[in-house]
């Protein structure tokens, strides 16, 4: 039997046109950029969440002499987040990275990393994905990952 899969989100042709709120986080999540350590792939990537405090934080990714072992900016913030802030739940997750001809979009781990956070704060993670001057909302990580791995 097929079935068909279909969900919204939000595009953004210009960051200038998102809420200023989300406008700050895709702003921090770049400015995270300039943290990242990433010799070998020379792509570096910076994510920056928004608490429900209103609290905000940001994290770069780094990888290691023993490419590819690393860490992306979205598992090392959210690690942090979970370690330190898990009583405040995670209400906006952006992501942006140098270069950005494109929007930077989560890799398969971070993504199921991203579920799990939402999964055990019992609340959404708004994802924004930035680059070229664009972004790309969805309101969950499970639009993201709709097959996800659950035990």
């Amino acid at each position: 039997m097929k079935r068909t899969l279909e969900f919204e989100y939000e595009h953004y042709d210009h960051i200038g046109d998102m809420d200023v709120v989300d406008q700050v986080l895709v702003s921090e999540a770049e400015s995270a950029t300039k943290k990242a350590h990433a010799p070998h792939s020379n792509f570096s990537v910076g994510a920056a969440v928004r608490l429900r405090s209103g609290r905000t934080l940001d994290a770069a990714n780094f990888e290691s002499e023993v490419f590819p072992s690393g860490l992306c900016a979205e598992r090392s913030l959210l690690y942090y987040v979970e370690a330190n802030f898990a009583d405040d739940p995670v209400v906006s997750l952006a992501i942006a990275s140098v270069p950005s001809e494109r929007e930077c979009y989560p890799c398969g781990a971070c993504r199921q990393v991203i579920v799990d956070v939402e999964r055990r704060q019992q609340s959404p993670i708004r994802v924004i994905m930035s680059g070229g001057g664009t972004a790309t909302v969805v309101p969950s990580a499970e639009l993201l990952l709709p097959f996800t791995f659950k035990l």
